[in-house]
């Protein structure tokens, strides 16, 4: 009978060279940490886009002394909206780009829009200057998309993928909260210069990471894809990645008989026909339906007169602040757990949570409607005029549960954001083929955004028809019915090879829902202790493969 691996004891040379699988393994890591983080400028730069109309919309409508731009509501409303419509054509577009250029060089030329865009916004002088420049960001922003999702997933290791994908969408958030902060530390002209450094950065730091070694070998450059394979497994000999690059070789080599026979755009087209592009096409499709109609979209953008409409107890810009910092945090959550619990888990806690807190704030809103909860309170109020300072208490009528559905709302922001928020975007670079991975992320991006758009255009109306207790119990329903739906539709690929993931939509194979981190921890003890026994005895292998 083989002693159990809990009970051997490790001498300690054997000890030590546990040690140096760690520290091997941390090595392996880095690099691939490094890469990441260097795209993630790409996805800051990005993130300040969407938050700079925030800091806008105010100076442009009541602007100081000197400032060229006084606009009206109609011409403040395109400025909110008119960089969410022009990113789904960026999108479908993002594709086009990738795949001839390369996903780092892509990436590099993307940040040319963004530059560009800064310096219209810093001279612009009329309402087209503003228009122009918010084109401008939201076609760059669509034309990431692709590069920046392919490139996570292409150099990635499969255990380190999910939770390195997970940080694009926090990098977006933390790119919106420096446009409040920047907005109070300068004016907004002065912002868009400084938004210009983080552009040059990103451009200047891709110089210093490889490309996709994935890309490099479709296009038969496979020297250059065994040197960046060496970089990114930890700056590691040629022999060490060989059998990684063959795994790569032969992925593209199975389809090198029909990339020779589609040559016709109709014949490209038929891809995205096949099961293996429409099933994970649609598990991405309904994950952005699902996280956008949780009611964090509109939360996000209009979150001042929401908390102004729910009597919010602290002040209402106060509020959306600590609002933007639990974004953070959720996405922190979702980035640290993800490795080690896997997609499913977080999705199923993370839609459930949220559909309980809009049905929660819908009770709530029913409730204060038919009930009269408002009670009297003594407040101070002090007036200052020119001779003197004076105070008098009065008595108002506040409503002392206020504080419910303030609390819940950021609730609401903290679990989505540790799951479904982020779910879409994780998924994106995983669950595409590699012929249609490129094209499939432009197409997925496109509709996730032109969810963000309905659900922002349809709240105001929403809300004047259903009121705020219809409008989320919709939100609820939706949450909770997609928590039931992705039981059965999403399947766990957290630590599994892309090749396998391809084959599970493909219908060829079926994935399990076991996390593979926990696995590859076990078989890289079983190698280390074969390793030390020198047998092949059959049984213990047999014993080993249970663990």
């Amino acid at each position: 009978m083989v002693q159990p691996i809990k009970d051997m004891v490790v001498p300690e040379s054997e000890s030590r060279a546990y040690q140096y699988d760690y520290k091997k393994d941390f090595r392996t890591a880095l690099p691939q940490i490094i890469a990441v983080s260097v795209k993630n400028l790409l996805l800051l730069s990005y993130g300040m886009t969407l938050g700079f109309p925030t800091i806008v919309i105010p100076a442009v409508k009541d602007p100081i002394e000197g400032e060229k731009l006084h606009l009206q509501n109609s011409e403040i409303s395109w400025i909110s909206s008119i960089n969410l419509i022009v990113v789904p054509i960026g999108c479908a577009l993002s594709g086009l780009l990738t795949s001839p250029l390369g996903r780092r060089r892509a990436m590099q030329v993307v940040n040319v829009p963004f530059f560009i865009a800064w310096i219209i916004f810093f001279y612009s002088s009329s309402t087209s200057h503003l228009y122009a420049g918010l084109c401008l960001t939201g076609l760059a922003g669509g034309l990431l998309e692709a590069p920046v999702l392919t490139y996570v997933a292409e150099i990635t290791q499969p255990h380190l993928r999910g939770m390195l994908s997970a940080t694009s969408s926090m990098c977006i958030i933390i790119g919106v909260f420096t446009q409040f902060l920047f907005g109070l530390l300068f004016y907004w002209r002065t912002v868009a210069l400084v938004n210009i450094i983080f552009t040059v950065l990103a451009v200047i730091a891709l110089f210093f990471v490889p490309e996709s070694p994935h890309w490099l070998v479709s296009r038969k450059r496979h020297d250059d894809a065994r040197k960046s394979l060496q970089w990114l497994r930890g700056w590691i000999g040629p022999s060490a990645v060989e059998h990684e690059l063959k795994d790569i070789q032969s992925l593209f080599k199975k389809k090198k008989a029909s990339d020779d026979t589609e040559d016709t755009i109709c014949e490209k087209m038929s891809m995205y026909m096949k099961r293996s592009f429409l099933v994970p096409y649609f598990l991405v499709s309904y994950a952005f339906f699902v996280g956008h109609f949780s009611g964090m979209t509109t939360l996000q953008t209009y979150a001042v007169s929401i908390f102004q409409m729910l009597e919010a107890p602290i002040d209402k810009y106060y509020a959306t602040l600590i609002l933007g910092i639990l974004q953070i945090l959720g996405c922190g959550t979702c980035v640290v757990l993800v490795h080690y619990t896997g997609k499913r888990p977080l999705t199923f806690f993370s839609t459930a949570s949220a559909g309980i807190c809009c049905l929660l704030v819908a009770a709530y809103d029913g409730y204060i409607r038919t009930h009269d909860v408002l009670q009297p309170t003594e407040v101070l109020v002090v007036v200052n005029t020119s001779t003197a300072l004076n105070a008098t208490v009065e008595t108002v009528m506040k409503n002392p549960y206020s504080w419910m559905p303030t609390t819940l709302l950021m609730l609401l922001a903290l679990v989505t954001h540790s799951g479904i928020r982020l779910l879409p975007w994780i998924l994106i670079g995983e669950v595409f083929s590699a012929k249609t991975r490129a094209g499939g992320a432009g197409l997925a991006s496109a509709i996730g955004y032109i969810f963000g758009f309905l659900t922002n255009k349809m709240y105001i109306s929403m809300v004047d028809t259903l009121s705020i207790w219809g409008t989320y119990g919709f939100y609820g329903f939706v949450c909770l019915s997609g928590t039931a739906v992705f039981y059965f539709i999403l399947p766990e690929t957290e630590g599994k090879k892309l090749h396998d993931i391809e084959n599970h939509f493909a219908g060829i194979t079926r994935l399990t829902n076991q996390v593979h981190r926990s696995q590859r921890k076990s078989d890289m003890e079983v190698a280390k202790l074969r390793e030390l026994k020198g047998t092949a005895n059959p049984t213990f292998e047999g014993d080993c493969t249970n663990l």
